[in-house]
């Protein structure tokens, strides 16, 4: 029976090519949609969760002003002799860009860090090459990456080659390890033994405040050991080992491994965070994109049974049974959906690079191949036959065969009125995917247009690895032609400088709170087109000069409970806990980080000690002749370093690279969904096309216009429209509006988003239905009243 009932699907596939073709164009195309889905979900979500040790992996994080990822080099040290009872504990000091140098060639990498000797304990490395326990434990040794210890050695055995960090680090290549998942939330390229800069380090050892950029302390706890045992003995810790004021002052909160991606709660993370929703979005995408396509199939099958209505009474007549029959359309429907399957996996295997590569992230083909994927695949696969053929086969084999002869079947108003449900279901997915995304395409539209405060624009940041020499670097680029202005800080707006504490006594402001802190030149103001709200710009300061005389933003004003800018002037703060500082003047809120978190307070002073970056403004005409000459006189003034630039712009556009992968996996997968949904109702069309013939037929004898025949076809699809767009406009709006809670600073939903995506349905819809509503009105009526 088994062999009957694939021979007999095959046949009836043959005899309904373009049902066939609609149907398994329309499943290949959501089961391929799926399956890149579902990898990018379990890249992003599974961060980190690669590591055997995950479970019990915690990184220690401080909260005292903010909630910040690193933690003072002494934290580790501490926790050691204090909870000998823990498994394993861990600390890097993360840099990140650094030059290195290879005989006489420099280069400038990312992801340098230095880890201890006990990180292999913690994080789960593959080691080609060197011992893991004794890789690290010498000074001036490093751990490279497959790829690295490629790029420079070649396919040679890299162990003991020498290299140079910085000019002044020689380090020893002691291990090699294969490149880490992307989806890590500690990247590294180079790791250095971090005893190789203890002396460095000295001022931070035993200093609890001393948070160097960079240091990521992590422990492992034992197993049947829970974390809030831990958490209740930190209190005495901290006040044990640095005093009691600090106990009062700071807290160390345990944050998960597998969480560090998902917690954007923290400052200095190495990887931006991200919303867990976003994924959860995409995961709704790929449920309405499958059950599209599921709609499509049941919606063309239970069409097509009126044709087979005969068939299925001859059968019945012939004594088939009703499970039989219902066996023998599951089994056509089951053929149909594995070849969609095979064909939806060769094209997520096609296209999944190119997917990839469109939302930045990495996965490939090779994945396909794993147990998880192939049991998600048996899953889609067992899901698509069940909601595609469990209906359509009831239907089949529910039919009467006297009915069936008498061409009365199939024609219920029951059957009619599903049948519409699901279209009307077909056409509420279509617009919320369209009112998606507009909103995610208008909320990168605010990112990167709306006003940040400051003049981004063709402004070019270089660092100055020695500030001895700034003055002469800026009288060489200074008259250069293509240079508009040059200006010297500790960093651009949108770069993050430094952090301090603040207070006033004087306006009644004794607690710290935490500011952003940037050291500017007199240029720096109006070079960004910082507007001054009261008083002066930041001016070079002189050597009479012994108060420091500083500018505040407005969020940093309210903090100190001013209202009006001009009543700020001349009052006093207290920065980093004992310099008291002059406010000289009010500066309106810019930008310095993404819009996801709100304007910090900043205050800006004049301080070339901290001068460490210059900012130049070119002329947008030669850009790349500008720059070239730039790169000329800094590579002559710092012949020991390689030159490296960035723009402004396109810095403050990375903030939102996440933003941008959820825009392209929207855009991508949105017209996947609308085009599956494109052929269900071209599918419908045709067959309502095909059942009207007659009535085609006598409306044109009877003198009806082409336009009333294609408007009769038309109107039939038209209130169902409106009625998905009833249900669509509310959980599009939810669901949107809980995404934008993201972010601090976000777009308002409007009433034309809504328009947009009814008017885009109505347009879609008539493009569907034109071509088969044209062909239908302008057959020959003869043709069309013809005995069938």
């Amino acid at each position: 029976m088994l062999k009957s009932y694939v021979v007999i699907a095959f046949r009836n596939i043959r005899r309904n090519l373009s049902y066939a073709f609609l149907n398994i164009f329309g499943l290949t195309l959501g089961v391929a949609a799926c399956l890149i889905i579902f990898l990018v979900v379990r890249n992003e979500l599974g961060y980190d969760g690669y590591n055997t040790k995950a479970d019990r992996t915690y990184r220690v994080t401080l909260h005292a002003l903010d909630f910040n990822a690193n933690v003072s080099m002494a934290v580790i040290p501490a926790m050691r002799l204090d909870f000998p009872e823990l498994e394993q504990t861990t600390q890097v000091f993360y840099q990140g860009d650094a030059m290195i140098r290879i005989g006489e060639n420099r280069y400038n990498e990312h992801n340098v860090a230095f880890g201890d000797s006990q990180i292999n304990k913690v994080f789960d490395y593959q080691w080609l090459a060197g011992d893991p326990n004794t890789a690290l434990k010498e000074p001036n040794s490093v751990v490279l990456t497959e790829s690295v210890a490629k790029k420079y050695f070649g396919n040679g055995n890299a162990i003991g080659k020498l290299m140079n960090f910085e000019n002044q680090l020689d380090v020893k290549v002691t291990g090699i390890i294969k490149d880490q998942p992307a989806n890590t939330s500690l990247p590294f390229s180079f790791l250095i033994s971090l005893n190789s800069i203890e002396k460095n380090l000295k001022g931070a050892m035993g200093n609890f405040w001393a948070i160097m950029g960079g240091s990521y302390a992590y422990i492992v706890l034992p197993k049947n050991y829970s974390i809030q045992q831990l958490d209740k003995k930190m209190p005495a810790f901290i006040k044990k080992n640095w005093g009691a004021d600090v106990e009062k002052a700071a807290v160390l909160p345990f944050q998960p491994l597998k969480d560090i991606h998902f917690d954007q709660r923290y400052i200095n993370n190495i990887i931006t965070p991200t919303s867990k929703d976003t994924y959860y979005a995409l995961i709704g995408v790929a449920l309405l994109i499958i059950i599209t396509a599921c709609i499509n199939f049941i919606n063309l099958a239970t069409a097509q049974a009126i044709k087979r209505a005969k068939e299925v009474g001859m059968r019945k007549v012939l004594g088939a049974s009703r499970p039989q029959l219902i066996k023998q359309f599951l089994g056509e429907t089951t053929v149909l959906v594995l070849f969609s399957v095979l064909l939806g996996v060769g094209l997520c295997a096609l296209f999944l690079s190119k997917a990839a590569a469109w939302m930045s992230i990495n996965v490939d083909a090779s994945q396909l191949t794993q147990p998880a994927v192939i049991g998600w695949i048996g899953a889609i696969t067992l899901a698509v036959i069940l909601l595609a053929g469990l209906y359509p086969s009831f239907v089949q084999s529910a039919f009467q065969p006297v009915d069936s002869f008498k061409n009365k079947n199939a024609a219920g108003s029951g059957k009619l009125t599903l049948r519409k449900g699901l279209v009307i279901g077909q056409f509420a997915i279509s617009q919320i995917m369209i009112v998606g995304t507009l909103i995610v395409a208008r909320q990168m539209d605010f990112f990167k247009n709306q006003d940040l405060g400051f003049d981004k624009e063709a402004v070019v940041s270089v660092g100055l690895p020695d500030m001895k020499k700034r003055d002469v670097f800026n009288q060489q680029v200074a008259n250069y032609p293509g240079i508009k202005e040059i200006s010297f800080s500790s960093g651009a707006p949108g770069f993050n400088s430094n952090f301090t504490s603040f207070s006033s006594v004087e306006l009644g402001v004794p607690k710290d709170d935490v500011t952003e802190y940037k050291a500017i030149d007199e240029k720096f103001t109006d070079m960004f087109g910082l507007q001054m709200l009261a008083g002066q710009k930041i001016w070079k300061k002189n050597d009479k000069d012994t108060i420091p005389k500083v500018v505040i933003n407005e969020t940093m004003m309210q903090k100190l409970g001013i209202q009006n800018p001009q009543l700020a002037l001349n009052k006093h703060v207290t920065l980093n806990g004992d310099q008291n500082a002059t406010i000289v003047g009010v500066v309106k809120d810019f930008q310095s980080e993404s819009k996801h978190k709100k304007r910090r307070s900043c205050v800006l002073e004049y301080n070339p000690n901290r001068f460490f970056m210059a900012s130049i403004k070119i002329q947008p005409a030669n850009m790349s002749q500008t720059i070239s000459y730039i790169n000329k006189k800094w590579s002559a003034l710092y012949p020991e370093s390689v030159f490296q630039f960035q723009f402004v712009d396109e810095h403050i556009a990375n903030f939102y690279k996440q933003e941008q992968k959820v825009y392209v996996a929207f855009q991508l997968f949105s017209y996947i969904a609308i085009f599956i949904g494109c052929l269900g109702l071209y599918g419908l069309i045709a067959f309502a096309a095909s059942q009207r013939t007659k009535e085609v037929g006598i409306r044109k004898v009877l003198g009806a216009p082409v336009s009333s025949i294609v408007a009769l076809f038309t109107m039939e699809f038209i209130y169902l429209i409106a009625i998905a767009f009833v249900v669509a406009a509310p959980l599009g709006y939810y669901v949107m509006h809980n995404w934008l809670q993201n972010f601090a600073y976000h777009i308002n939903i409007g009433p034309g988003i809504f328009i947009i995506a009814i008017a885009s349905s109505f347009i879609i819809a008539a493009v569907t239905i034109s071509y088969q509503a044209i062909k239908a009105a302008t057959i020959n009526p003869i043709k069309s009243l013809r005995d069938e």
